[in-house]
């Protein structure tokens, strides 16, 4: 079996690796409760090429690959890659992009 470089959805699906909770302080300090913690922020990894619209030619995502997303508390599939874990959204799944400063 060969080894896989690179894992590129199909269709209108978005690979998004969930940004975990600070498990410290900007001094330091060791916050227990944060360290398993995942907020609803993810970073985009890889899109699909989008879905055919009516006259046959491909409808892109509106989202990017480096994008920031917001994301549903539940949902998507676990996909373990590399080991990284990242999840696999349905484009319609994802609730807004984040603009950072």
């Amino acid at each position: 079996m060969s080894s896989v470089k690179r894992l590129i959805p199909l269709f209108d699906r978005v690979l998004v690796q969930r940004v975990k909770a600070a498990e410290r302080t900007a001094s330091g300090l060791y916050i227990p409760e944060k360290a398993q913690e995942t907020i609803n922020e993810g970073l985009v990894i890889e899109v699909g090429p989008g879905l055919p619209g009516k006259d046959g030619k491909l409808v892109p995502l509106a989202v990017q690959k480096g994008d920031h997303v917001l994301l549903p508390q539940y949902g998507g599939n676990v996909v373990k890659f590399s080991g990284e874990e990242y999840t696999l959204f349905s484009v319609n799944e994802i609730l807004a992009k984040l603009e950072k400063n």
